[in-house]
Parts: structure tokens; C-alpha cells; sequence
């Protein structure tokens, strides 16, 4: 509780003070389209509550920006009507590229993924200290943890930045986040039933430091499976988890652990790539606080993950998985 308190005072501070420099936002370059207090909470809720519960934060985000009409291809114009230019034409892009409602929101439901990374980090900060330890020999079983999520991580970097503009292009849409979301439920119940079976046939709790060089290779690769939009990164890793031996509340820790380097990389990638044409848009003070809101709440879903996995697995979110599908193809498509 005490860490909760701490990551809302910061974050408030932080935001109320941009806030407040933000009432007469032209003097230091107006936003261009209002994102508006009201859906910089909303994005900042569903990206904290979603992002680690294995129910897929990128398929949720997609839904929501859908519902807050945040996907309007329209090129922006200044206020003399001139257009405003994400890529500006050049030779080898005659058309250039315009800036537009949908490409700053896009970058948006990203970067907030940075209050996640802080709940996580504060959350889990014993642990961060222990692989810093390690990382100085002063603590074996913390090197062999930051080790695993190296490895872990390494496919995902590899395959996430060879394939990031295809995704981008062709897998952000209602349809892909259906099939992903129906395929991440099979996949689930398919391991909650091997895993309960198996349960009496477990040797004693396995920790996260204690995976196999190569287990903790598969579960990155399992992680490579989140790459389509509404399959979820938590549940692939947990899922991972599972199957290299972790009980449900390891796999969520090694799953949350390992969030924090993919979600930065992320963050930081996209940020680079359209982070400025966003700000530009959306103008500072909301950006900031979405993260504010993504951070607590994503805090109060890792803690409520922890304890539901410990006593339900992940039958309940399969399940949920599942009408949400439902709900959504016949909101879109019926």
C-alpha cells in the first residue's frame, strides 16, 4: 500500500504541475487535437488494468481508441489550413506522409506503457536490487535471474524490430484482435488443464532464477507470440512460464520482470519514431497524465494478479477472453 501512495503522490505532482503550464497551452505550442482529461484517463485505466493481466492491453487499446474517436485518418492542417507532416515529401517519398489524428493516438496508447514499467519497478524493487547486486558478483542467484531475462528477451528484440512496421500496417485492426483474443483463451484453458493435472507430479516451487538457460529461451520465444495485437504478452509468458516448470505466481513475477525491458524498448522505439508528431498533437499535459493513471492502476492489477492466479489460474480470464470476442464481433461486424 505504502508503494501505491508513493507512485500516485510522484506522478500526481508531476501532472498537476504540467497541468497547470498547460491552461494556455499556445503560448508553448497548443495541441493541435484535444485529447481532453476525460480519454487520457480512460486510455491510462485500460492500459494499466490490461497490461498485465493476461487479457491483451494492445487489443483493449485498440477497442477503446475505436470508442473515443481516436482514429480519424484526416491529415491535420495548421491554423493557416497548410498541412502538418508526420514524414515531409522527399525523393524517395514524393507523397511524403501526413500527421494525423490516428498515428499520434497510436503512439500514445504505447508510451503510456511507461506508467506501467514504474508500478513494476517500484512494485518489484527488491528484486531489481538483487540482479544489480549480481550484476556486481555480489549475488549468484540475482545474475543467474538478470541472465533468464536476457534471454528471454533477446526474441522478441530481434523479431518485434524486424516485423514492427508490417504489424503496424496490417495487424492493427478489430478483426486481428478477435482471432487473437479467441486463440490466447484456447491456448489458456489448454494449460490450465495440463497444469492442474500435472500439479501432484510438481517438484518443489521453482524460482525464476532457477530456469534453465534454455527455458528461459522459450519463453521468449513464447513472448514472440504477443507480436499479433489481442494475444497478450503476459499471458504468452506466463503461459511459458507454466510449461518451464513456474507456478502461477512465479510465472507472473518472471512475466512481470520481463515486461520491463520489452514494454521500455517499446516505448522508447515508438517514441522515437513519432513521439514528437504525437506531442505535437496531443501537446504535453495529458501524455503525462495517462502515465499517471496507468501507473496506479497497473500497480493495483499486478497485486490483484498475483493473488487471483494463486487461488483461480487463468480459467477465469480465458473465459472472459472469450465474451469479449463474442462482444466485440457483434458490436463491429452484426
Amino acid at each position: 500500500m505504502r508503494k501505491l501512495k508513493l507512485i500516485l503522490a510522484a506522478l500526481c505532482v508531476i501532472t498537476s504541475n504540467l497541468c497547470a503550464e498547460a491552461e494556455n497551452p499556445r503560448a508553448a505550442g497548443m495541441p493541435i487535437a484535444e485529447l481532453g482529461s476525460r480519454d487520457a484517463i480512460i486510455l491510462g485505466l485500460v492500459e494499466g488494468i490490461t497490461e498485465f493481466l493476461p487479457i491483451s492491453s494492445t487489443g483493449h487499446l485498440i477497442i477503446t481508441n475505436h470508442f473515443l474517436g481516436l482514429e480519424d485518418d484526416t491529415p491535420l492542417t495548421d491554423d493557416d489550413g497548410q498541412p502538418l507532416w508526420y514524414k515531409k515529401p522527399s525523393e524517395d517519398n514524393p507523397t511524403g506522409e501526413p500527421l494525423t489524428l490516428k498515428l499520434a493516438a497510436d503512439t500514445y496508447t504505447v508510451v503510456i506503457q511507461i506508467g506501467a514499467i514504474l508500478a513494476v519497478v517500484l512494485l518489484y524493487w527488491e528484486r531489481i536490487g538483487v540482479m544489480l547486486k549480481g550484476l556486481f558478483g555480489r549475488d549468484p542467484a540475482g545474475l543467474r535471474l538478470l541472465r533468464n531475462l536476457i534471454l528471454a528477451f533477446t526474441p522478441i528484440v530481434i523479431i518485434g524490430l524486424a516485423a514492427s512496421s508490417l504489424i503496424e500496417q496490417y495487424l492493427f485492426s478489430i478483426g486481428t484482435v478477435i482471432i487473437g483474443l479467441i486463440g490466447g483463451a484456447i491456448m489458456m484453458l489448454w494449460i490450465e488443464r495440463r497444469r492442474r493435472s500435472q500439479s501432484k507430479l510438481q517438484p518443489a516451487e521453482l524460482d525464476p532464477a532457477d530456469l534453465s538457460p534454455g527455458a528461459a529461451l522459450k519463453i521468449g520465444f513464447f513472448q514472440c507470440f504477443a507480436i499479433w495485437p489481442g494475444t497478450s504478452r503476459s499471458m504468452v509468458t506466463i503461459v511459458g512460464g507454466y510449461l518451464a516448470g513456474l507456478s502461477p505466481t512465479k510465472a507472473a513475477e518472471f512475466s512481470f520482470l520481463l515486461g520491463l525491458p520489452v514494454l521500455a524498448g517499446a516505448a522508447v522505439v515508438k517514441g522515437w519514431r513519432s513521439g514528437p508528431a504525437m506531442i505535437e498533437v496531443f501537446g504535453w499535459s495529458d501524455i503525462l497524465l495517462g502515465m499517471a493513471v496507468a501507473a496506479v492502476s497497473a500497480a493495483v492489477a499486478v497485486k490483484f494478479l498475483v493473488s487471483f492466479l494463486t487461488k483461480h489460474g487463468l480459467q477465469a480470464f480465458a473465459i472472459y477472453r472469450l465474451i469479449l470476442a463474442a462482444t466485440i464481433a457483434v458490436v463491429f461486424y452484426l
